[in-house]
């Protein structure tokens, strides 16, 4: 791999985190005419067309290091290259959480305590959601994500819709989860916004590691099998 997918890497995590957390922060909540969750959810998969389309012919288009371990296991991407990816994407990620923490700062009553569009369970949850509900739920939706992206992307599949199909399949993801997660599905997106709120953010980060990475695996063996 080039720098060029690096950076192609770097850039569709940043724009993922800012145009889907960004509205969640700017956005969501202005009265009367603030987006709501559907708001963010098609944000969130909007931002995953655009640069799927604009630089996936360079990278895969990945943005998730669930998705890059997905199709490694899936028998699509190569062992060495997943730290490197990983690597790049978090960089995104926390890049585009910084400008976001700096543009939302300046208005007076911003504080990060509102969860700065993190992801968590328990008291953290937007809807009060248990941990073992956030984990399954985070599990199960990585596991169609990751099984989506795979059909998808395979050389059967009807050509030129891939970035389409996937990023309505984020939209309906989110539709489903924010009301219990606030919806990760992306350890990189969970990443960037605990690394500015601290504390029970940071606290509860690994479950948005252990269970997207887990569903992309078990997707990822999964879809393999489908195709022996």
């Amino acid at each position: 791999m080039s720098i060029k997918a690096y950076s192609a890497e770097f850039l569709g995590t940043f724009w993922l985190v800012f145009g889907g957390c960004g509205s969640a922060v700017l956005a969501a909540g202005i009265p009367d005419l603030g987006i709501g969750f559907v708001g963010v959810s098609l944000a969130f998969g909007l931002t995953v067309v655009t640069m799927a389309y604009a630089v996936g012919h360079i990278s895969g288009g990945h943005f998730n290091p669930a998705v890059t371990l997905g199709l490694w296991a899936g028998g699509k991407f190569a062992a060495g290259q997943i730290i490197p990816y990983w690597i790049a994407q978090l960089a995104g990620a926390f890049i585009a959480a910084g400008l976001l923490y700096v543009i939302a700062s300046s208005v007076p009553d911003f504080s990060v305590t509102g969860g700065f569009a993190s992801n968590g369970y328990g008291e953290h949850s937007p809807m009060g959601y248990s941990m073992m509900s956030g984990l399954l739920i985070e599990v199960l939706l990585t596991f169609f994500f990751l099984f989506i992206i795979l059909g998808v992307t395979d050389e059967k599949a009807p050509a030129g819709f891939a970035p389409l199909a996937i990023g309505l399949a984020l939209v309906l993801i989110h539709l489903i989860s924010i009301p219990v997660t606030n919806t990760s599905v992306n350890p990189a997106r969970s990443t960037g916004p605990a690394l500015f709120v601290g504390g029970w953010a940071l606290e509860q980060l690994w479950l948005f590691w252990i269970a997207p990475l887990l569903g992309a695996l078990v997707a990822g063996f999964s879809y393999r099998w489908f195709k022996s």
